[in-house]
């Protein structure tokens, strides 16, 4: 069926690593639960500085996904 109906949502993620991480961590866990992930979207993104170096990221995704039938 051609005519889907779409859902979106915002989650956060975050990482030790990356921005990149963070989003794939997001991504990752609501697969989880949540079927038919389609697309993401950065809304967000920051990170947390201790003694002058970068200590986590967190990012901030829209993520969309098909209703099921």
């Amino acid at each position: 069926m051609s005519n889907k109906v779409y859902k979106s949502i915002e989650l956060t993620g975050s990482s030790d690593v990356s921005s990149d991480d963070a989003v794939k961590n997001a991504i990752k866990r609501a697969s989880t639960t949540i079927h038919e992930l389609k697309w993401f979207e950065v809304l967000e993104q920051r990170g947390r500085i201790e003694k002058g170096q970068i200590e986590s990221w967190q990012v901030i995704i829209k993520v969309g996904f098909a209703l099921e039938d």
